[in-house]
């Protein structure tokens, strides 16, 4: 099974950018997954997760109210919509999954994707 991140990119401050992550197996299309980043010279830090059919939804509190995840089940997608980026929301950004839902636990979730670098910067 593998987790395919995509959609990062170079965007000006006040922009939008959505991330995907797409599961290689139709199993994983309803596991719990999360977004986490991780800055240069930084450690990694929670962004979101979200519960199996969007049945619990959690935000870092730095990007409450600017990024939006959803799942799209059909696609075996999840998505992450990030409006609003400042350029402290630089970072490589990666989806991860399991079984059950972690939250923001990094360590609890045993698949990850490669990770798609997003650069906000004029």
């Amino acid at each position: 099974v593998q987790l395919q991140a995509s959609g990062g990119g170079l965007v000006q401050p006040g922009g939008s950018l959505r991330l995907s992550c797409a599961a290689s197996e139709r199993a994983f299309v309803d596991y719990p997954m999360g977004w986490f980043r991780q800055a240069p010279g930084k450690e990694r830090e929670f962004v979101a997760a979200i519960a199996r059919s969007g049945s619990s939804i959690y935000y870092a509190d730095s990007v409450k109210g600017r990024f939006t995840i959803s799942r799209d089940s059909v696609k075996n997608t999840v998505y992450l919509q990030m409006n609003s980026l400042t350029p402290e929301d630089t970072a490589v950004y990666y989806c991860a999954a399991d079984f059950e839902y972690h939250g923001a636990v990094a360590d609890k979730y045993e698949l990850w994707g490669q990770g798609t670098l997003v650069t906000v910067s004029s």
